[in-house]
């Protein structure tokens, strides 16, 4: 039987784990760049830019699969209805951070006089953070807390695209036009000089490749893997994070590898429960791992704040210093996080579920 979309199991803990690469990647960064102690030696530590990878193939496989769910049962989709959605969950949180982000560079590290004001691109800030467009000023290098809301644009626009083409096209063309269109822009994306592409990380492949995966387990809902072979796929994908195994292939061989392999162990965790896996706080950080993505930059700027002008980070032993301050950052993300989802989040969540409720 096919599960219902909202009850597929061991995801919501895999956006934590993911969220957590995420960290884990910036944080030796952060420290290099202040002069603070670090430790990156393990792949784990490298791994960022791939789960952000995986976010947009979680996100594929979960949106085209609503999608092609709402299509095949109505012959419609209500692009009212599925764009309320993602604004109010994805737009105030985003927003917000926005907001922090050009206010902190702009005004209150100039204020403490930590940086130059003359240097941050405000203009560049307001036009392309505010349109969805932080993949472009990205590229300007504006500040960590707003560098990273590039994979919430890439994931919005590919939003925006997606939901009017499966409105205007048949249901028996939907999966034709996702592997058509997979092919084309893999191709075009890693094999031509259309360099703007690459530049701004318009990764929608990831999206559509995992769309795929999610429309065929769709039609054929009774249909298992071997064991051993969905043992080995889920075996390669934790080979991918915690070694260095992939490493030093072609961008496009890598990409072609992580967009197969992703979707693929995102079907196979959401055929059946794994108890520890799919536990209640595993599942409670997964509901706000949108936080902990979107505040650790923060949560490391307020912490590396207090060892820089309040705790002299000098006077602790290296090793400790790296426990003492990864160990407070993501824990710190965390609390952030969990109360951000509860008084501030979950307006706009209760506000989608009334939305919901009066449609249906």
């Amino acid at each position: 039987m096919k599960q219902p979309l909202s009850q597929l199991p061991n995801l919501n803990s895999l956006r934590f784990f993911l969220a957590l690469f995420v960290i884990l990647y910036h944080l030796p960064q952060f420290c290099e760049n202040r002069g603070f102690p670090f430790f990156k030696d393990w792949s784990i530590f490298h791994k960022g830019t791939e789960a952000v990878y995986v976010f947009f193939s979680l996100s594929g496989f979960l949106i085209i699969r609503q999608l092609y769910d709402e299509k095949r049962k109505t012959n419609h989709v209500n692009l009212k209805r599925f764009y309320l959605n993602r604004i109010l969950r994805i737009f105030p949180l985003y927003y917000l951070v926005l907001i922090f982000g050009i206010l902190y560079y702009a005004v209150i590290l100039p204020q403490l006089g930590m940086l130059d004001a003359h240097d941050f691109p405000i203009k560049e800030s307001l036009l392309f953070g505010f349109t969805f467009l932080a993949n472009v000023l990205e590229t300007f290098k504006p500040g960590g807390i707003l560098e990273i809301l590039w994979s919430i644009s890439i994931e919005e626009q590919f939003y925006i695209l997606i939901a009017p083409v499966f409105l205007l096209i048949k249901n028996k063309r939907i999966l034709t036009f996702l592997i058509t269109f997979s092919i084309v822009y893999f191709f075009f994306y890693n094999y031509t000089g259309l360099e703007w592409l690459r530049k701004f990380k318009m990764l929608y492949y990831y999206f559509s490749v995992s769309g795929i995966i999610a429309i065929l387990s769709l039609k054929f809902p009774d249909f298992k893997l071997p064991k051993i072979l969905g043992f080995s796929i889920l075996t390669l994908f934790i080979l991918y994070f915690f070694t260095p195994l992939f490493e030093g292939l072609s961008d496009a061989l890598y990409h072609l590898i992580s967009m197969i392999l992703f979707p693929m162990v995102i079907w196979i965790l959401s055929q059946k429960s794994i108890p520890v896996f799919d536990s209640k706080i595993l599942n409670h950080l997964g509901k706000i791992s949108y936080g902990i993505y979107m505040y650790h930059a923060i949560a490391m700027q307020i912490v590396g704040f207090i060892f820089l002008k309040i705790i002299d980070f000098r006077m602790i032993n290296d090793s400790i210093f790296i426990l003492i301050f990864y160990g407070t950052v993501i824990l710190f993300t965390i609390i952030m996080s969990h109360f951000s989802y509860h008084y501030f989040e979950k307006y706009f969540l209760k506000m989608k579920k009334s939305y919901l409720k009066s449609q249906s």
